[in-house]
């Protein structure tokens, strides 16, 4: 009998990368992995990526050096947060990586260095997200000052992000991308602006570098809608098992804080998972998991260890039968509405004690 489970199907994200491809056949892509691979096994998931993408991107320079030790040796590496201190930049020489550049002080201590070779820079111009970037009145001195220096590697790339491409009704990309053409019109260079969502609904945007994330695992980024629908399969399959089944007379509580009651004769089914393997507390009763080819509901608090189940009065399931938390058979931005949450804080929250499983095939 199994416990929290989370198997990861390697041959799915080499799909969904695929569909990025289809989707943005005139673009490099730059496979993004922060984040422990949202969750899926950051060397894994890069070892099975390396021959299909152009690039990757991690958030932390720890996530690069993990890469580059672990054997990814030649696929080009791009911290996207950037250095955060000078200390990092003979790292950048040594593990042969990227760099983004967002603000003064970075561009200053980029400068200055003495490196032993140039660095390959992505210039971030914030173009109404109002997060990491220079504002887009100091764009051309930023890529003067980089464009002369020793230290960069040309050409510079020029990028900025996306907060609402997720939603095809907001008017704020297609400012955004006016934006960005004008302050690029006169550069020759490689230009980025499309995360996952850009990817999907913004085709003119897509233009030398796409940066998908979320999508490579198969999950939806756009507003009520799930991976499949853009022809993406979810890679993670998270399961646990049956441990114990009771039955429970109608008006019986179940659960931390007796905040569900049962309205009949039924069957409780324990699971093995909680907020303990990062099953979200806060999901409430209700929620879906599969069972046996069915969808049954959550019944009560998530505790830290387990979760109970309501199987319904004529239930035949068994102690140790499969019960899949998310997957292709219940899509995890299913369980993520339900929770009032999305699918990323759902993969990115999944701990240490959950056993991962790879399935080639």
């Amino acid at each position: 009998m199994k416990t929290a489970t989370a198997e990861v199907r390697l041959k799915s994200l080499q799909l969904n990368l695929e569909r990025v491809r289809r989707l943005a056949p005139k673009s490099h892509v730059l496979a993004v992995l922060k984040a422990n691979a949202y969750g899926h096994g950051l060397l894994p998931v890069a070892k099975a990526l390396e021959d299909h993408a152009d690039a990757f991107g991690v958030a932390r320079i720890d996530e690069a050096i993990a890469l580059r030790e672990g054997g990814v040796e030649k696929t080009p590496i791009v911290l996207m947060e950037g250095f955060v201190t000078p200390d990092h930049l003979p790292l950048l020489n040594k593990y042969q990586l990227e760099s983004v550049i967002h603000s003064p002080e970075q561009l200053s201590q980029f400068l200055e260095a003495a490196l032993e070779e140039a660095i390959q820079i992505w210039l971030k111009v914030d173009t109404g997200m109002n997060r990491l970037g220079i504002p887009v009145s100091q764009c051309s001195e930023f890529y003067q000052s980089l464009s002369q220096s020793p230290n960069v590697k040309a050409p510079i790339r020029i990028m900025t992000h996306f907060p609402c491409a997720d939603d095809i009704g907001s008017q704020m990309t297609d400012a955004q991308i006016t934006v960005f053409d004008e302050i690029n019109e006169t550069k020759s260079t490689e230009l980025s602006l499309c995360n996952s969502a850009g990817v999907i609904a913004w085709p003119k945007a897509h233009r030398d570098w796409v940066r998908p994330g979320i999508m490579l695992y198969g999950v939806s980024p756009m507003l009520g809608c799930c991976g499949p629908e853009h022809g993406l399969e979810p890679a993670m399959r998270m399961t646990s098992s049956i441990i114990s089944i009771k039955e429970v007379e109608a008006g019986q509580y179940v659960g931390y804080g007796a905040t569900w009651k049962s309205n009949e004769k039924t069957k409780i089914a324990v699971v093995a998972i909680g907020y303990g393997d990062g099953y979200p507390r806060h999901a409430p009763s209700g929620t879906p998991v599969y069972v046996n080819g069915r969808e049954v509901p959550l019944a009560g608090r998530v505790s830290m260890d387990m979760i109970c189940i309501d199987l319904g009065p004529d239930a035949q399931d068994k102690v140790g039968d499969e019960v899949i938390l998310w997957g292709p058979e219940l899509p995890i931005e299913k369980i993520a509405t339900f929770a009032n949450t999305i699918g990323y804080e759902l993969l990115c929250n999944i701990t240490g004690r959950v056993d991962i499983r790879y399935i080639k095939s």
